[in-house]
């Protein structure tokens, strides 16, 4: 399982944790990940995502996940995303 947001792409970003003494250490910043069930209502079936915790505010806002497809970006879904959206378009 990557560590990867399937609707928005948000990846982990690289940097340093750095003590009082200002001695710098690799490591890396993880997306606050959550499976999600979603229910697709296009669809008539339930999906679960592995999504930030910023995709999933924006799914609400946008009023559930078939709208949210319709309106983001291919490019940033993951294979699973891309097959949902696709199968969404052609479906309504």
């Amino acid at each position: 399982m990557t560590k990867k947001c399937e609707l928005t792409g948000k990846s982990p970003l690289k940097g340093h944790k750095v003590s009082h003494a200002n001695n710098k250490m690799k490591r890396k910043f993880y997306p606050n990940l959550k499976k999600v069930t979603f229910k697709s209502e296009i669809l008539k079936r339930n999906i679960r995502l592995n999504v930030s915790n910023a995709a999933l505010k924006t799914v609400d806002y946008k009023g559930g996940l078939d709208n949210f497809l319709k309106t983001i970006k291919t490019y940033r879904l993951s294979k699973k995303a891309k097959r949902l959206k696709s199968k969404i378009i052609a479906k309504a």
